[in-house]
C-alpha cells in the first residue's frame, strides 16, 4: 500500500490533502478485510464480492464510523479501485477485481445559481473604502468572472496575472486539480477590480509580510487561506441577506450557468471550469432547462 501511495505522490502529482484522504481511505478498507476475511494474506486473495462488501459497510456504517453517503461511498472506492489498478500494474494481481464494482449512485443534485440582478449585488457588496473591501470585490468578481474554484482563486501568484491587460483579451493562468494549468478570459469588470485591489489595497496589506507572491493577502501579509476566502462569500451575502442561498461554490456555478444561457459551447464551459470529464459539465445544462421551463411556465398565455 505504501508503494501506491508514494505512486500518487510522486507520479501523479496528487495534493497533500488528497492522499492523506486515500490513506485513511485505504487504512479502513485494510482494516475491513483483516476483521471479515482473514484468509487474505495478499492482494491476490481479495475477490470483487470482498470489494461489494466492504462498500455495503462503509454505506451502512458500523460501530466505530457513521454510515457513508453514496458520494462520499463513490470516493473510498476510488481509492480502493486506483489501488487494485496499481497492483495490476505492479504485478502483483492478474485481474483487477475492484474494476467490476460498480460505485453509489449519488441523487442528483443541480447546482444553485442566482440571477444576475443577485450577482451584482453581491458583488456591491464589500465596503469600497478599505483594504479588506478591496480585496474581497476582486476576490468576488474573479470568482464570478473566471468561474475559478475558491481553492484555484485562492492559490494565484502575481505572476498568474502577467496577462491581465493584453491588448486582445485580457487573461489568467490557473492552476486546478491535479495540477494542471489553463488560461481563463477576464471580463472588464473583474479587471478593474483587480486592478484597484493592486495598487490600492494589496501594498498596505504586503507591507506586514515578507514578499509573498500570493494575489490575495491577509493582514499579516500571507496569502489568505481557504476560510477566509469562504468568509469573504459569505460576508457579502449576509450583507444582501442571502446568507442561505449563496454559497462559495455559487459563483462558480452562476458562471456556467449565465454563460450557457446566453449560448456558449458546452466544451467551452468544460474547458474553462476546468472540467476533466464534459458529462461534469452537462448537469449545468440541465439547470438552463430548468429555467426555460419556469420562463415558459410563467410568460406563455397558453402555459398557465
Amino acid at each position: 500500500m505504501a508503494r501506491y501511495l508514494d505512486h500518487l505522490v510522486v507520479e501523479r502529482g496528487l495534493a497533500a490533502n488528497t492522499v492523506s484522504a486515500y490513506r485513511r481511505d485505504l487504512a479502513r478498507y485494510l482494516q475491513h478485510l483483516t476483521a471479515t476475511a482473514a484468509h487474505v494474506r495478499v492482494p491476490r486473495d481479495i475477490t470483487a464480492d470482498h470489494v461489494r462488501a466492504f462498500v455495503r459497510r462503509i454505506r451502512e456504517g458500523d460501530a466505530a464510523h457513521p454510515a457513508l453517503s453514496a458520494r462520499s461511498s463513490a470516493r473510498v472506492l476510488a481509492a480502493v479501485r486506483g489501488a487494485h489498478a496499481f497492483w495490476v500494474t505492479e504485478s502483483s494481481v492478474d485481474t483487477d477485481v475492484a474494476s467490476r464494482v460498480s460505485p453509489p449512485m449519488p441523487p442528483q443534485r443541480l447546482p444553485k445559481a442566482i440571477g444576475v440582478t443577485e450577482v451584482e449585488n453581491l458583488l456591491a457588496a464589500p465596503d469600497p473604502d478599505t483594504p479588506a473591501g478591496l480585496r474581497a470585490r476582486a476576490f468576488l468578481e474573479l470568482l464570478y468572472a473566471t468561474g475559478a474554484r475558491i481553492s484555484e482563486a485562492v492559490a494565484l501568484d502575481v505572476d498568474d496575472l502577467a496577462g491581465l491587460h493584453d491588448e486582445d483579451l485580457a487573461l489568467i493562468r490557473v492552476t486546478g486539480k491535479g495540477a494542471k494549468q489553463r488560461l481563463v478570459p477576464v471580463g472588464s469588470f473583474a479587471v478593474a477590480a483587480l486592478d484597484r485591489y493592486l495598487i490600492r489595497a494589496r501594498p498596505e496589506l504586503a507591507r506586514h509580510g515578507r514578499g509573498s507572491p500570493a494575489v490575495f493577502l491577509n493582514a499579516r501579509g500571507t496569502r489568505i487561506s481557504r476560510q477566509t476566502a469562504w468568509n469573504m462569500v459569505k460576508d457579502a451575502a449576509r450583507t444582501i441577506h442571502q446568507e442561505e442561498r449563496i454559497t462559495p461554490h455559487t459563483l462558480r456555478h452562476s458562471f456556467a450557468t449565465h454563460l450557457l444561457e446566453g449560448g456558449a459551447d458546452l466544451r467551452v464551459v468544460q474547458e474553462l471550469l476546468g472540467h476533466a470529464s464534459l458529462a461534469t459539465t452537462q448537469i449545468y445544462t440541465r439547470v438552463s432547462v430548468e429555467s426555460l421551463r419556469e420562463v415558459y411556465a410563467t410568460s406563455h398565455p397558453r402555459a398557465r
